[in-house]
């Protein structure tokens, strides 16, 4: 996650300030319920509503740097139009497609565009993986942008992306012997780490597949290793992995 999620090293104090303001024409209150003012003629009568603001305050009194102010309010952001990048990994019955959809039709992410992302099996059929991945969203009824089949995900990975990852995992008590075991798993999950740097650095959201381990082989710190590479310094990052059951629905 860009600048990373934990701020409860720099607030020391929060205050929320309420205020009213006027709601324009044709303006939504988010559900909060608007009210009119009294003190106006009836031909002036205006709808105002409640917004809070919050304070975020160090340790010295003084109020946070704006920069990490933005980053603990970067949920808050009332309207998004940037891309949502759907790296669809896996055939998990199609929950990793139809959230993003449904997270479109709130008003935050509207005005978003929907790119989905899979991974070629053969470079040489990319237009063909490509048309097909497009056909089947066609079907389904899920909106996109752009449709893009990503090959050599089994290439081995960057020598400065394999140091970053040895220094991530230096010292928490993963052995030598289950790196060997498991180093095509990790290799490829470095692959995937470069292609989101490079396909979905700026994205507003990226929705993930999430890889599954092997059940008494692959050991939590591997694991989670992995899921920490993918998505440090990335944009907010859903991963989520339906259980095999079709979510959606298409017309024969």
């Amino acid at each position: 996650m860009q600048g990373r999620l934990d701020f409860s090293s720099y607030i020391a104090s929060e205050q929320q300030i309420v205020r009213e303001v006027a709601v324009e024409k044709g303006e939504d209150s988010d559900g909060e319920e608007a009210k009119e003012t009294t003190l106006a003629p009836e031909s002036a009568k205006k709808k105002t509503r409640k917004v809070s603001t919050a304070v975020f305050r160090g340790s010295d009194g003084n109020r946070l740097d704006n920069n990490v102010v933005a980053s603990i309010q970067q949920f808050q952001a009332t309207k998004r139009t940037g891309n949502i990048d759907v790296w669809w990994l896996y055939d998990d019955g199609g929950l990793t497609l139809l959230l993003p959809h449904i997270i479109k039709t709130r008003k935050q992410f509207k005005d978003c565009k929907i790119r989905v992302f899979s991974l070629a099996n053969k470079a040489s059929q990319l237009d063909l993986e490509t048309r097909n991945l497009a056909s089947m969203l066609s079907r389904f009824r899920i909106g996109y942008a752009d449709v893009t089949a990503v090959p050599d995900v089994t290439k081995k990975a960057d020598a400065a992306t394999k140091a970053e990852f040895d220094a991530m995992i230096a010292g928490v008590g993963i052995s030598e012997e289950e790196l060997q075991s498991e180093r095509e798993k990790t290799n490829r999950h470095l692959r995937l780490t470069e292609m989101l740097r490079q396909y979905s650095k700026e994205s507003e959201l990226i929705v993930m597949t999430l890889p599954l381990p092997r059940r008494g082989h692959t050991s939590p710190a591997l694991y989670t290793a992995w899921l920490d590479i993918m998505t440090k310094d990335m944009p907010p990052t859903l991963l989520l992995r339906g259980n095999q059951q079709s979510v959606l629905t298409f017309y024969s």
